[in-house]
């Protein structure tokens, strides 16, 4: 059975027997145990909301469309609103639904996400510091790499979305 699935425009990626990939977690036992004990310190502290704001707008900007089923129905759990789910993706057009944390916060992503186009910016980092103590920018950083990371292992392993297993 060949199942395609549109990640972008302009890209299909089929998925078949012939050309799966490989499970990481079974692969890479402690290497999986350690990014998901990486995930959950990272965690620690931050607000369940912003959590989810920021590993959904890391898995657009990445084109992770496992990722963005998993924190899209994660936040929907929560409690997190379609209206806000919605406007993740062009909150600078739609600041009025995040607070100035969050739009901190989301910037900051995009430009960690993004850093090989130019860096992080001091201006988006500055925005950041100001919105959070170092320990809570701290874990933001944290959170980014752990999403970005786990982009990179959904994408390169093949995941589909809808196929959450935990």
């Amino acid at each position: 059975m060949v199942m395609t699935t549109n990640t972008t425009p302009t890209m299909n990626v089929t998925h078949t027997a012939a050309n799966a990939r490989i499970n990481f977690a079974k692969a890479a036992p402690k290497a999986f145990r350690a990014l998901v004990g990486f995930d959950i310190a990272a965690r620690e502290g931050l607000d369940p909301a912003l959590v989810e704001l920021i590993q959904i707008r890391a898995s657009h900007l990445n084109h992770c469309a496992y990722c963005l089923h998993m924190h899209t129905n994660d936040a929907r759990k929560a409690g997190e609103s379609e209206d806000r789910l919605h406007m993740v993706a062009v909150w600078r057009e739609a600041p009025h639904f995040f607070t100035e944390k969050e739009r901190a916060a989301l910037a900051l992503t995009e430009a960690v996400t993004l850093v090989a186009d130019g860096g992080v910016p001091a201006d988006v980092y500055a925005e950041a510091a100001a919105r959070f103590d170092d320990e809570e920018l701290a874990q933001v950083l944290a959170l980014i790499f752990a999403i970005n990371t786990w982009n990179r292992v959904a994408l390169s392993t093949a995941k589909m979305a809808g196929t959450d297993e935990r």
